[in-house]
């Protein structure tokens, strides 16, 4: 059975058919991608898998359990977290306090642990443990960002967008710390419009187009694909 399951869902804004009945799967210990243009569809997806909005029509489930209609904060506490587009961080908040808020569906007896390990994955976060979260670089605030949503323990991670804005440097060190979580047993299913590094590190992935699935394969297939290289990957 497949760890998220999301079949033929239909997602508007008001008038506008945003999704048209896109189904695919993660299977447990995989790293799945969704790469597509901007206006593709892509944070669409992730914002209804994640429960932020309400499919029309279709079915999303989620360790055999069906999560279509199940409220947000439900979701994460079942295992599912979200990364957002853009961070997001509390950013009057320290790291520290960040770091807190992310384990808010947990016992807190086990927040201190989960914290010692997003430091030991992100020693600059430790550095900056005191440090108001708006004040951190782009790169530290996404590292924040990835260590807030690890601390509910996901079994899937979604990541929005997680190298916009950053330098080549950074890209490669998020995506060395992705491909870690991974190996260590988080599932994830990454959305990312740098296709050439989230192919290069995902099992599988899908290509969509205003709000279609119009390709899917193995990470090396989309890469040696023709249409794929000629539209995302530069030639």
């Amino acid at each position: 059975m497949s760890l998220l399951n999301v079949q033929d869902i239909h997602v508007y804004y008001g008038s506008i058919h945003a999704i048209k009945g896109i189904s695919f799967s993660v299977e447990e210990g995989e790293i799945v991608s969704l790469i597509g243009a901007n206006g593709a569809g892509k944070s669409t997806t992730l914002k209804t898998i994640s429960g932020l909005m309400r499919p029309k029509t279709g079915k999303i489930e989620f360790a055999g359990a069906d999560i279509t209609t199940m409220k947000a904060h439900k979701i994460v506490a079942a295992g599912l977290a979200q990364c957002p587009e853009g961070r997001r961080v509390f950013s009057k908040m320290t790291v520290q306090e960040n770091l807190e808020m992310g384990a808010y569906t947990r016992k807190s007896a086990e927040t201190e642990t989960s914290i010692e390990d997003v430091y030991r994955r992100f020693p600059r976060l430790k550095e900056r443990y005191k440090q108001e979260a708006g004040t951190l670089s782009g790169g530290e605030q996404q590292m924040l960002a990835m260590g807030r949503a690890m601390m509910s323990r996901p079994k899937l991670l979604m990541l929005d967008e997680p190298s916009m804005g950053l330098a080549p440097l950074l890209v490669e060190e998020i995506f060395e710390i992705i491909g870690e979580l991974n190996r260590s047993g988080t599932t994830v299913l990454l959305v990312e419009q740098n296709a050439q590094m989230a192919l290069s590190i995902s099992n599988r992935g899908y290509v969509l187009e205003t709000g279609r699935i119009v390709i899917s394969g193995t990470g090396d297939e989309l890469l040696r694909d023709d249409q794929v290289r000629k539209a995302y990957l530069g030639g």
